[in-house]
């Protein structure tokens, strides 16, 4: 007698099984790591420049430093260094990821803690320093932490991770930008109405405490099974393998067909990165407070983002990457015409917040995407390099663009900016066509 087959679940309880993933373990890590990856970012850019603002600090000056930034376009300069080199002792004890995690998180926290002890309207260059030291120890933990993330899961995975991820650096995000706000208007004293440093010292003293969460994750955290690397017979060996091997591999997997790659990578975010350095001053300038400000883009703005990872890890599992990629390309693109719109309105409340939810949707649901596609390209031998240096050219050329996206606005105004800024977004959705007839190679 032939046996029944068994029914097909519902849909419903497919989709239950899919959502599952993000009650795992690896998950749940790349949430709170995730917090530690976000946390610095603004501490060096947006909440930054709002400190120096309130100092006194010309816009000039402020824009220029924002390029303080370009340190994680060029994390793929010491990537080969993190993905081979052991620390003494420390790798050791922990394992070559987590090490390299724990010492970036330190260095992280020393300079917040430089920051924090330096007033900028007395002493800017220590300010900056600190800034610098910051941004390089965040680009060695993303270094790091994407290594740990690929190594973690399969690639099927990667999507949920990615999204999870993505989850917790946001929520870092409202703590590094809303949050800092709450504490230096609540450690100010209420005889001093105007700018105050302790106030601000006390806000980054907090924030290089929050560090402690992703230190404690890495501490209790399992170091990833990683593939056995042979012992390099001389250093000519090691930097072979180290240096120039990773890049190799990839060329040899994608031949030509890589630089179509690579230039997908290199401006997949350019409408988001080259926009999003005009938002703030346009928030200011179309009459929003700063109460409206936190709790719309910084807060709500957030969330949504949250909201947009996690549909678009899901849709990922379910649709396949490159269709999401191509959804999120298309909405990023869109959204910033949103603004647009928004700025021939001024001041209104309801449409920040319309816009705000589609904008930031869209920046998630691209991202988590984005993320497991980045992923889905390195090689497990050489994860670390590979992701760094693709991760880093997703970033290199809208930062740069981004440095003079001020003169821009002064010239054409807020409503040109934001169209000229979705227009770029017009050669990503070719170049995701192109890409998407393109047979992954990742090695195992």
């Amino acid at each position: 007698m032939t046996p029944t087959p068994s029914p097909t679940p519902p849909k419903a309880s497919q989709w239950f099984f899919t959502l599952r993933v993000y009650r795992e373990p690896a998950a749940l890590r790349m949430l709170l790591l995730g917090f530690s990856a976000g946390l610095p970012l603004l501490l060096v850019l947006g909440t930054l420049s709002f400190w120096l603002r309130e100092a006194g600090i010309d816009r000039t000056t402020i824009g220029y430093l924002s390029w303080v930034g370009l340190a994680y376009a060029f994390k793929w300069v010491w990537a080969p260094l993190v993905d081979r080199l052991p620390i003494p002792w420390m790798t050791r004890a922990l394992g070559r990821r987590r090490s390299w995690l724990l010492l970036s998180q330190l260095t992280v926290m020393l300079g917040l803690v430089v920051m924090s002890f330096n007033d900028p309207q007395l002493a800017l260059t220590p300010v900056v320093w600190g800034a610098l030291l910051v941004a390089f120890g965040s680009a060695t933990q993303d270094i790091a932490l994407d290594a740990f993330r690929i190594e973690s899961a399969g690639a099927q995975k990667q999507a949920a991770l990615a999204a999870t991820y993505q989850t917790g650096y946001r929520l870092a995000m409202i703590w590094a930008g809303a949050g800092v706000l709450w504490i230096a208007a609540r450690a100010q004293s209420s005889a001093t109405a105007g700018y105050e440093h302790n106030a601000w010292q006390s806000a980054y003293w907090v924030m290089a405490l929050s560090m402690l969460l992703g230190m404690l994750t890495v501490w209790f955290s399992a170091e990833p099974q990683q593939p056995v690397l042979a012992p390099a017979k001389n250093p000519l060996q090691w930097l072979r393998g180290a240096l120039i091997e990773p890049f190799a591999d990839f060329l040899n997997r994608y031949r030509w067909q890589a630089v179509l790659i690579l230039a997908l990578i290199a401006i997949y975010r350019i409408s988001d990165v080259v926009m999003g350095i005009m938002a703030n001053p346009f928030y200011v300038d179309m009459g929003y407070s700063k109460d409206e400000i936190a709790a719309v883009t910084k807060i709500y703005g957030v969330i949504m983002t949250l909201v947009g990872a996690f549909v678009g890890g899901a849709l990922a599992m379910r649709l396949g990457v490159m269709r999401v990629l191509m959804l999120g390309a298309v909405l990023s693109s869109a959204s910033n015409l949103l603004f647009a719109l928004l700025s021939a309105r001024g001041h209104d409340l309801n449409g920040l917040i319309f816009v705000i939810s589609a904008d930031n949707l869209a920046s998630g649901i691209a991202s988590a995407s984005f993320i497991a596609y980045l992923s889905s390209l390195t090689n497990v031998n050489y994860s670390a390099t590979q992701y760094a240096l693709f991760s880093s050219m997703m970033l290199l050329l809208p930062k740069f663009l981004a440095g003079y996206s001020g003169r821009y606005v002064d010239s054409f105004g807020y409503a040109d900016f934001f169209v000229a800024t979705a227009l770029l977004g017009l050669p990503v959705l070719l170049l995701v066509a192109l890409v998407s007839r393109i047979k992954s190679t990742s090695s195992a």
